[in-house]
C-alpha cells in the first residue's frame, strides 16, 4: 500500500495575545521542529505524538510510505494566513505530486483557527481531496480538545480522536487511526458515520481524564467499540475559540449506520448526564499558596503541586504572568520552585552575569495582558542551553530546546527562566536548570493539566489555581460572539447569548473557589 504521510498541528485560542507565524512551527515549541519528507521518519521515532504511531503500523504493514511534510506548534491565537498557506500549500503539492496512492493519513489536531478561515483542517483536507479525488482514503489522527466540523467529519473516511488529558496516548492514537486506514484500503470499502454535538463546555482542568467524570466517558468508549462500532470518539473541544464549531462531538463508524448511530447517541447522552459532576476546587493565588504551605507542613512526602491554569502555554497562555510568583515571594514560600516563565532578556542577563552573582532582575510580565514583571533581587544559580530530553508520559522522548535558561532563587523561591516557551508537562523541565522536583515543598507548573502526566506520581496534593492570565478558566469568562445557539457556556452555567450576561449565573461546574471574596 502507498500511502502520503503528513501533520499539521495547532490549537488555537483566539482570544490569545500573539499569533502562530512561521518561525512558531519552525521551533515547535513542545513538538518537533517542522521537518520534511525523508527527515520525518528519524524525527518522529520513539516519540509521544501521532505521527510516530502511524508510522510504526506502516512499518509493520509494509506500506510505501511518503513522508510530506510535518509541523506543529504552541497553541496560541490565529494560525498567520501566511504560515497556513505556506504549510499547507506544500503538504497538498507534495500529496498532489506523490503519483498514485493507496491512502493518506493525517496527523492534525482539530481546533486550528487560521486569520482567514475558521476551519484549518476542514480546509487543509478539502484540499488534499481535490488534489487526489474521491476514491482514496483519508484517516486523521486528532486531539481530544478538537472543535470538529461536519464539513470536516464528511470529508475524511475514519478518524480517532486521543482518549486521555493528559494526552499520553497520541502515539497510539495515531496507530489506531493508521489501522483503520489499513483496514479500509484492504476492503476498499467505507464505514457508515454518525456524530452527535453535546451541549455544554468543561473548563480545562476539570477535563482530564485521571478524574471522575471524564475518567469514566473515555473507559465507556472501549465497550461501545466491544458492542459493534468500528472506531468511537468523544471530543471534548478547546473552549477558547470563538467559531460556531466549538464545542464536543461524539463521532462513531460502523458497518451499519443503524450500528454508528446507536454508539454515538450512547456516548452523546453519557456526556450529556456527566454535567453535574464536572467539578471541583480552585484558589486564588494567595488561598492557594497558603494551602500548600499548610499541606506541606504535614507529614508526608513530595511537593504541593499548583496548575496556573490560566497561563497554561497549552490553552494558549505565554508562560510568563507574574501571578503566582508574586504570591510565593509575598507569603515567604521556602523550597519552592516555579517554571517556565518566559523572559529571553532575563534569562541573557543572567548568562551575562554568570552562576553565583546576585542582581537586580525583572522577571516575566506581559504588557498585552497589563501584567507587570517582578523586580527583585535574585541569585543566579544555574545555567543552561536550555536543551533538554522529555522523558515523561507526555512528552514521551521529545528532544526540548528552550533556549538560553537560568534558575534564579528570590530567597525560597526558585524560578526557571527560559528564552522559548513550552509547557512545563515534565520534571526534567525543573531539573535541567538544578531543581529537583520531587525535594521540593511547592511546585508551581504553568500548565492545567498535561504535568499530572509526569508530576502526580511524587505529589502530596494538587490545587488548581486562579491568577490572572490570558486562558480564563471559566469559558463564560470569554466574550464570545459566534459560537452555535445553546451551547451552555460551562456544565450547569448560562446558554450563549442573552443569558450569558446573567449577574446571577453560578461559578463554573458548581466549583468551590477559595480564597474568592
Amino acid at each position: 500500500m502507498r500511502v502520503a504521510v503528513a501533520g499539521f498541528l495547532h490549537e488555537t485560542n483566539t482570544f490569545a495575545p500573539a499569533r502562530a507565524g512561521l518561525d512558531t512551527f519552525r521551533q515547535g515549541g513542545g513538538y518537533i521542529p517542522m521537518v520534511r519528507g525523508a527527515q520525518m521518519l528519524p524525527a518522529a521515532k520513539g516519540v509521544n505524538l501521532g505521527i510516530s504511531g502511524a508510522l510504526e503500523v506502516a512499518e509493520d504493514k509494509g506500506w510505501d510510505v511518503v513522508p510530506v511534510l510535518w509541523a506543529g506548534a504552541i497553541p496560541s491565537a490565529h494560525v498567520t494566513r501566511d504560515a497556513f498557506e505556506a504549510i499547507a500549500g506544500e503538504i497538498v503539492g507534495g500529496i498532489a505530486q506523490a503519483g498514485p496512492l493507496d491512502g493518506v493519513f493525517l496527523d492534525l489536531h482539530g481546533a486550528m483557527v487560521a486569520e482567514h478561515l475558521d476551519d484549518g483542517e476542514a480546509e487543509l483536507v478539502r484540499r488534499i481531496r481535490a488534489a487526489i479525488g474521491p476514491d482514496v482514503p483519508i484517516a486523521a489522527a486528532l486531539d481530544l480538545h478538537g472543535n470538529i466540523s461536519a464539513e470536516f467529519i464528511d470529508l475524511v473516511d475514519i478518524c480517532a480522536g486521543f482518549r486521555t488529558y493528559p494526552h499520553v496516548d497520541m502515539a497510539a492514537t495515531g496507530a489506531r487511526a493508521a489501522r483503520h486506514l489499513h483496514g479500509l484500503m484492504i476492503a476498499g470499502t467505507r464505514p457508515a458515520k454518525a456524530f452527535r454535538r453535546m451541549s455544554y463546555l468543561v473548563p480545562i482542568p476539570f477535563q482530564s481524564t485521571d478524574l471522575a467524570p471524564a475518567k469514566g466517558l473515555y473507559e465507556d468508549l472501549v465497550q461501545r467499540e466491544a458492542e459493534g462500532a468500528l472506531s468511537v470518539s468523544l471530543f471534548m473541544g478547546f473552549p477558547a475559540a470563538d467559531i460556531p464549531d466549538c464545542g464536543p462531538m461524539a463521532i462513531a463508524y460502523a458497518d451499519s449506520q443503524e450500528a454508528a448511530d446507536r454508539a454515538a447517541d450512547r456516548i452523546a447522552a453519557a456526556y450529556e448526564a456527566a454535567a453535574p459532576e464536572f467539578q471541583g476546587a480552585i484558589y486564588t493565588p494567595e488561598a492557594a499558596i497558603a494551602e500548600a504551605q499548610r499541606l506541606a507542613a504535614l507529614p508526608g512526602e513530595g511537593p504541593v503541586i499548583l496548575a496556573d491554569t490560566q497561563d497554561n502555554p497549552g490553552a494558549g497562555g505565554v508562560s510568563a504572568t507574574t501571578g503566582m510568583l508574586r504570591a510565593l515571594i509575598h507569603a515567604d514560600a521556602k523550597n519552592a520552585a516555579i517554571g517556565l516563565i518566559v523572559d529571553p532578556a532575563a534569562a541573557a542577563r543572567a548568562h551575562d552575569l554568570g552562576v553565583g552573582q546576585s542582581a537586580a532582575f525583572e522577571i516575566g510580565g506581559h504588557a498585552g495582558l497589563k501584567d507587570a514583571p517582578v523586580q527583585a533581587t535574585a541569585c543566579i544559580e544555574a545555567l543552561s542551553d536550555g536543551k533538554l530530553h522529555a522523558t515523561g508520559p507526555y512528552y514521551g522522548g521529545t528532544h526540548l530546546d528552550l533556549g538560553p535558561s537560568a534558575c534564579l532563587r528570590i530567597g525560597g523561591v526558585r524560578v526557571v527562566v527560559t528564552s522559548h516557551i513550552a509547557q512545563m508537562a515534565d520534571r526534567e523541565m525543573f531539573r535541567f536548570a538544578g531543581i529537583a522536583p520531587a525535594e521540593c515543598a511547592i511546585l508551581v507548573v504553568k500548565s492545567s493539566t498535561h504535568f499530572r502526566a509526569d508530576f502526580a506520581p511524587i505529589a502530596r496534593a494538587i490545587l488548581v489555581a486562579l491568577a490572572p492570565g490570558p486562558m480564563p478558566f471559566d469559558p463564560g469568562d470569554l466574550p464570545f460572539t459566534r459560537l452555535r445557539p445553546g451551547l451552555r457556556l460551562s456544565p450547569g452555567g448560562p446558554i450563549f447569548g442573552a443569558a450569558r450576561a446573567d449577574p446571577a449565573r453560578p461559578d463554573p461546574g458548581g466549583a468551590a473557589v477559595a480564597g474568592v471574596q
